[in-house]
């Protein structure tokens, strides 16, 4: 992976979540292992050698989860002091359902590096990045069976 120390933001673009992402209650998690969750030891790696190079502005742009996610990445998700080493935005799918949005909800406990999680909503993300900042504006879709409808900002996260 080649990350480039003069330019103000590494984007890293992949295909499901990298954050840790466990469900169930606590002391009893499970974790979701088709994605990231299956394979800890690579993401620690990846997520200290982010860390280690002091690489700038690691950005990870994630999908195939059917739901919105924005998620402070770090190297160790069991300790809350552990520093935040990168930023996540993944994006919800347009028309596919997600889980249950209770589901994603009660996993919230268990996944404090999770800042915003909606699976009840379909849409898209815009991406602005400039010199200063990277803002995700997490678009979504009023009704995702209309092809002309309307869109709006859920929310909007800055980097």
């Amino acid at each position: 992976m080649l990350f480039r120390s003069e330019r103000r933001w590494n984007l890293i673009a992949q295909t499901t979540l990298m954050a840790r992402s466990a469900f169930g209650p606590p002391g009893a998690e499970r974790h979701w292992t088709d994605g990231w969750d299956g394979y800890p030891a690579a993401r620690t790696r990846l997520l200290n050698a982010i860390a280690t190079r002091r690489v700038p502005g690691p950005l990870v742009l994630s999908g195939d989860v059917h739901s919105h996610v924005v998620a402070n990445l770090k190297a160790n998700f069991e300790d809350s002091n552990s520093p935040v080493i990168a930023s996540e935005f993944c994006c919800t799918s347009i028309s596919s359902l997600g889980p249950p949005q209770a589901r994603v909800d009660a996993s919230r406990a268990a996944n404090p590096h999770i800042r915003h999680a909606r699976s009840d909503q379909r849409g898209y993300i815009e991406l602005e990045i400039d010199a200063a900042h990277a803002r995700a504006d997490l678009i979504t879709v009023d009704d995702p069976t209309d092809p002309q409808s309307a869109t709006r900002v859920d929310t909007r996260f800055v980097v």
